[in-house]
């Protein structure tokens, strides 16, 4: 099973969001309704290690708080970009739940994540350079702002690979107070 947790996005932000996804050629959009926000990535894990990780996900207590999206950016260099995003604006509460999180699953024997947590929304993946009109489009985007939304909960979800793209399931939802 690989696995995630994250964030839902409400359906109107989606809805905003898909409007930022067009006019980039070579660009894999995220479907709409697969629009999240990654708070750690598990990867392959076996049912015993699920169990454990649910099992650890459920004792995070936190509170409810509001969150909003801002900007857009790019992973990768311009010549080989690997993703497109939205960004988010600098939350405390955010980075303490995303802080248990890393914390609950290393206590359940996760390795540490390696990466430093940067939240983003992606919006599409490229298969080939879009050359100069990235450029272009970020520019274009660069005062995205989306208006705030409460986060009531985080969720585990499975992610299985397809032909067509990756295909999310939600296994757990973990309310905040």
């Amino acid at each position: 099973m690989r696995l995630f947790v994250a964030l839902s996005l409400p359906a109107d932000l989606r809805d905003r969001l898909c409007g930022l996804s067009s006019g980039l050629p070579g660009a894999r959009w995220v479907d709409p309704a697969n629009l999240h926000l990654t708070l750690r990535f598990i990867g392959e894990v076996d049912g015993h290690a699920a169990d454990d990780v649910d099992a650890a996900l459920s004792g995070i207590q936190g509170p409810r708080f509001t969150l909003a999206l801002r900007g857009v950016g790019q992973f990768g260099d311009d010549r080989k970009p690997r993703s497109l995003w939205v960004g988010v604006e600098a939350n405390g509460a955010l980075e303490r739940l995303q802080a248990k999180i890393e914390t609950a699953l290393q206590r359940a024997g996760l390795e540490p994540e390696k990466r430093k947590f940067k939240p983003h929304v992606t919006l599409a993946r490229f298969k080939s350079s879009p050359g100069t009109r990235l450029q272009a489009y970020l520019v274009q985007h660069a005062l995205f702002r989306a208006e705030p939304f409460e986060v009531r909960d985080f969720t585990l979800y499975s992610s299985y690979l397809a032909h067509e793209g990756a295909i999310y399931s939600a296994e757990a939802v973990y309310p905040l107070a």
